[in-house]
């Protein structure tokens, strides 16, 4: 069951039998503290629940808040923790609570929305794919949602980036640093819809060289600008009636929570993101990539 894993095991048949939690309560309850406890143990290096301090806790908070998950999922996560701290007391395997000062993190105090994934699918099923524009613009909403990357890695991206025999991209993050993200069978079955179908009619003879091997061009055969993405975004989501804000760095707050609500590893959505953590760089920062194959098809909505 992995880390602490009897403790765990005690306490989600107590929220079961004493709290008669639905399954679905349990589930998450399970899977945030399940990649709770498996932060103390290796990255913090604890291996008893009386070890774990309030700066420990504050330490895998700030973890959180900096993928941009929303306030709310930040505060069921605290509350998960404290209640299991307040457990392992009852039970002894511990003598204090150390969850019991636990506050929001400041930066989660004004943290972003997110869409849920069927207001992403609606976005999504606005694009109209049997027009030209319509093909490129579902690629573009897909990929921002597959893969969480920002918007100026969009636009980066080029013809010999795309490693669709693996189903990875290769994405140039801040600092120039290269990582590879899983794509995901819906945004690749797009991508290449776009690729054999539209871009080449983009394409303009005069103006080849400047979009030289850029993926996504305008009509005008140009490359497309960030302004021009997040227009696309906006039409779109007006479209399906969003009524949220909705703007293109939504996708990848979107695409985090949507892969940590379903129970996918820290250490593997930080690696997605481009994100070193915060604490550690060591050995954990580098996920195997048929690992992050496995967490994306297993946890990514439409994978």
């Amino acid at each position: 069951m992995g880390a602490f894993g009897t403790e765990l095991k005690r306490y989600l048949q107590f929220v079961k039998v004493e709290k008669g939690l639905s399954k679905n309560s349990v589930v998450s309850y399970e899977n945030d503290l399940a990649r709770y406890l498996r932060f103390i143990k290796n990255d913090m290096k604890i291996n008893d629940l009386g070890g774990v301090t309030l700066t420990h806790i504050e330490n895998y908070l700030e973890e959180l808040t900096e993928l941009g998950l929303t306030t709310s999922t930040i505060a069921r996560n605290i509350s998960s923790i404290r209640s299991f701290h307040e457990f392992a007391v009852v039970e002894n395997f511990s003598e204090a609570n150390p969850a019991e000062l636990v506050d929001l993190p400041k930066k989660a105090k004004k943290l972003p929305e997110v869409l849920t994934a069927d207001e992403v699918e609606r976005i999504i099923d606005k694009a109209d794919r049997t027009d030209n524009a319509g093909i490129r613009d579902a690629a573009i909403l897909e990929t921002l949602y597959a893969t969480g990357m920002r918007v100026s890695e969009l636009t980066n991206l080029e013809m010999d980036t795309l490693f669709f025999e693996i189903g990875f991209i290769r994405v140039i993050g801040k600092g120039n640093k290269e990582r590879l993200v899983p794509v995901g069978e819906a945004a690749q079955t797009s991508l290449e819809h776009y690729i054999e179908r539209v871009r080449e009619e983009f394409v303009n003879p005069k103006n080849r060289k400047k979009a030289e091997n850029k993926l996504f061009l305008n009509q005008r055969g140009g490359p497309l600008t960030r302004m021009s993405i997040w227009n696309i975004v906006n039409k779109y989501a007006q479209k399906a009636e969003i009524q949220k804000n909705v703007y293109p760095h939504i996708f990848r707050h979107s695409f985090a929570t949507h892969l940590l609500e379903g129970g996918a590893d820290l250490r593997a959505v930080q690696e997605m993101l481009g994100h070193t953590s915060i604490l550690t760089t060591e050995i954990y920062t580098h996920v195997d990539r048929s690992l992050l194959h496995q967490v994306h098809k297993e946890f990514h909505p439409r994978a």
